[in-house]
């Protein structure tokens, strides 16, 4: 068998989608043909997925002009944040910028608990705001 061609000729017949759709038999699809609801994912392939997204987290949060001067914890605590909300999102969190600012870590974390956002994610905001107080990690 010639993998190439029959590689170019699978993907020619299936189609290539970026995006989840439904396929004609009614299942949940993504790239080309990749049944969703009966495959799924592979750990590896999971893997590769999040270190991309990872990836992209940090190149948003090194855009921030406070990112720079924080500790590795913090950095982190940022990253994991825009990872959760995506930048635009996070962004809305303007008190605990301003506190990260002028470097009040305290009102940081209050901030980071006294939203939407932490009522949504229950222990990942106490963790991260823990984080940003004490400047450590946890675990």
């Amino acid at each position: 068998m010639n993998y190439e061609k029959t590689k170019e000729m699978i993907k020619r017949h299936e189609g290539e989608r970026l995006k989840p759709y439904k396929c004609s038999a009614g299942k949940l699809t993504i790239g080309v043909g990749r049944n969703l609801d009966d495959v799924g994912i592979s750990e590896v392939e999971s893997d590769y997925l999040f270190s991309g997204d990872l990836q992209n987290s940090i190149i948003e949060a090194r855009k921030l002009s406070f990112f720079k001067d924080l500790s590795e914890t913090r950095k982190s605590v940022i990253v994991d944040m825009i990872f959760n909300l995506g930048l635009p999102r996070f962004l809305r969190f303007k008190k605990m910028i301003e506190a990260i600012e002028k470097r009040d870590y305290n009102a940081a974390a209050f901030e980071m608990l006294n939203s939407k956002w932490a009522a949504q994610v229950g222990y990942r905001a106490e963790e991260l705001a823990d984080m940003m107080k004490l400047d450590r990690f946890l675990k």
